[in-house]
């Protein structure tokens, strides 16, 4: 009916209240509608539905029933003392799994890499050196970042797969005299584990923090940050925590929170400014002041992730990840699977690479155990694109059943696999 016959009809049904109402309710709907050129997509009319999979991937990692009912609680208010008391705890969780007592230590309101962008931009400023360490493409993706910040970078260059001694470190901070050294601790895209002992005292005789991402080790691999002399860490929220990605858990040493209040300009990132976020998360003893308006929701799950890893404790959570790695990794080369990183001492406890078996198509195992298994894995990243399948046991995730799972998912995969004429 058009617009004009609409109006029409409600005018001569005047004595009619409730039929008027109704008329003048479809014209007022009639006109409305009449300006609208996109209509509402088709997709978003019918029911969201999300496959049932068992993600044994390098992340992100199933969430439990326990931290999924944490983060569909009712909503708060960003400033309410109980969303505060919860950041509190986070805080605290966060310092039992880096082994700090640094008060400059919270959870970035963004993924990994947000962490990783808020470490590099607020202690290197234009001008100052950075040395990376790159064995993978977090130092790759690091050594860009700093370079988009001024820095002058240089880079330490080792093979996928392989690691830094520390005489490596010391003759790179000798040569290039650096403010920041990176390193990575879980190297996810190849599967290595990186020594960390004694590159804190090294760096601090050089004059340098260091600066240490640890999104892929932490809960699953032993970290001491102050033992081990580390000034920068940070991790993320959806590998051994189990919570959705989004929450990313950085804190900073004495050392390297007096380089940040010396900068000669402000950080070039409000939204990542760690003066600002300290100042929210209750770390300068200051009143708190309104900053952002945090993921509330996604603070509830990385609570209840902390929480669960705090109950189980760290040094059990490490022995779990430890011996159901050693049992894949055997599982791996009983199959006739050749394991990527050689040394079994620093191989990642949570990531587990394996060379894609000659006269196989990567892409066809991981997507034959998607479709017929309802399991994730997945190629290789960065400079391992094409060598690796990479698989994940990561927190809850990390249990004998699923190693065995996985096992045989990848058993049926090589029998099924048509072989590449490549």
């Amino acid at each position: 009916m058009r617009c004009s016959a609409v109006l029409g009809a409600a005018r001569a049904a005047s004595a009619a209240p409730l039929l008027r109402d109704q008329l003048l309710a479809t014209a007022r709907h009639s006109m409305a509608t009449s300006l609208l050129r996109i209509p509402a997509p088709q997709g978003l009319l019918r029911p969201l539905t999300v496959p049932d999979r068992l993600l044994l991937g390098p992340g992100p990692s199933n969430v439990p029933p326990r931290i999924l009912a944490a983060g569909s609680q009712q909503l708060l208010g960003h400033m309410h003392p109980e969303v505060l008391q919860v950041m509190d705890e986070i805080k605290a969780g966060v310092q039992y799994a880096f082994q700090t007592q640094n008060r400059l230590t919270l959870a970035i309101s963004g993924t990994g890499h947000c962490a990783m962008e808020a470490a590099l931009l607020n202690t290197l400023e234009r001008g100052d050196t950075a040395l990376v360490a790159v064995n993978g493409i977090w130092g790759q993706r690091a050594a860009d970042m700093a370079r988009r910040l001024g820095a002058n970078v240089h880079e330490l260059l080792k093979p996928p797969g392989e690691y830094f001694t520390p005489r490596d470190i010391e003759e790179g901070l000798a040569r290039h005299k650096p403010s920041v050294l990176f390193i990575t601790h879980g190297e996810s895209s190849t599967g290595v584990l990186q020594p960390l002992e004694g590159l804190g005292e090294l760096c601090h005789r050089h004059g340098c923090l260091l600066l240490v991402d640890a999104v892929a080790s932490l809960g699953g691999a032993p970290i001491f940050m102050d033992q081990q002399e580390i000034d920068i860490l940070y991790s993320g929220s959806q590998k051994v925590l189990n919570a959705p990605p989004g929450t990313a858990p950085i804190s900073l040493s004495e050392r390297a929170r007096e380089k940040m209040l010396r900068r000669k300009m402000q950080p070039p990132s409000f939204y990542l400014d760690m003066g600002w976020l300290a100042n929210y998360w209750g770390c300068d003893g200051e009143p708190r002041r309104y900053h952002h308006t945090a993921p509330i929701n996604s603070f509830f799950s990385l609570r209840e992730g902390l929480a669960m890893l705090a109950e189980l404790g760290l040094e059990s959570s490490w022995e779990r990840h430890r011996a159901n790695c050693t049992r894949l990794c055997q599982g791996l080369q009983d199959l006739g699977l050749e394991l990527f990183v050689k040394e079994e001492r620093v191989r990642l406890p949570t990531i587990t690479t394996v060379s894609v078996p000659e006269g196989y198509d990567w892409r066809e195992i991981t997507a034959f155990l998607m479709d017929k298994h309802g399991i994730e894995i997945a190629g290789g990243l960065g400079p391992s694109v094409g060598k690796v399948l990479r698989i994940g046991l990561m927190g809850c995730n990390s249990s004998s059943s699923n190693v065995d799972r996985v096992l045989r998912a990848l058993r049926d995969a090589l029998r099924c696999c048509r072989r590449s004429r490549l």
